[in-house]
C-alpha cells in the first residue's frame, strides 16, 4: 500500500533566495523529504538547529558545503551526510559550484509551511521577522558560526 506519492510534473516547488529552488515531495509526522537546488553563490540554508529532528542530505549532483558543528565537510555526488538534534549546522553550494540534492527529517515537522513561509518572504508578502517569530512552530532555530561565515562563497570553480 502507498502512503504518499510525490510525482515530479505536480510537486510543488519554491524559490527561496537567489538561485535557489525547494521542491516539496513528503511531509508526513514520520518523514519530511524535499529536494533543493543550488546555482553558483546561491545562499543555501544560514546556521540553525532543530530540537527534534535529524536532518540528512544526500548530494545527487554537483558540490555542497554542510556545516556541522564547527566543522565544514564538502561533499560530493552520492555523499551523505546526517545531523543529529541539537547540533548547528548550515549548507550551500561549495565555491563556484551548483548542488543538486535531497534533503530530509526524521521524524517529520510539518515543514512545507516554513518553506512557503520563506518564498513569501523573498515575494515581499512576509517579512525576516516572520521567519524569527516561527523557530519554535518549525523548530528552526538560527545560530551563529564564525567558520561559516568566513568560508568562501563566490570563488570561481
Amino acid at each position: 500500500m502507498i502512503e504518499n506519492l510525490t510525482r515530479a510534473t505536480s510537486a510543488e516547488s519554491i524559490s527561496d533566495g537567489p538561485g535557489s529552488v525547494i521542491t516539496l515531495l513528503t511531509d508526513t509526522p514520520e518523514l519530511t523529504c524535499n529536494t533543493a537546488s543550488f546555482e553558483v553563490g546561491a545562499a543555501g540554508a544560514p546556521v540553525h538547529f532543530h530540537t527534534k529532528a535529524t536532518e540528512f542530505f544526500h548530494v545527487t549532483d554537483g558540490v555542497l558545503d554542510v556545516l556541522v558543528g564547527d566543522e565544514i565537510h564538502t561533499l560530493t555526488k552520492g555523499d551523505f551526510i546526517s545531523v543529529a538534534p541539537g547540533v548547528k549546522h548550515a549548507f550551500a553550494p561549495a565555491a563556484g559550484h551548483t548542488a543538486e540534492v535531497f534533503v530530509g527529517f526524521t521524524p517529520g515537522m510539518a515543514r512545507f509551511d516554513y518553506y512557503r513561509l520563506l518564498g513569501r518572504v523573498r515575494a515581499g508578502e512576509a517579512t525576516v521577522q516572520d521567519i524569527i517569530d516561527s523557530q519554535p512552530v518549525y523548530d528552526n532555530h538560527y545560530a551563529e558560526s564564525e567558520a561559516w561565515a568566513g568560508r568562501p562563497r563566490n570563488a570561481e570553480a
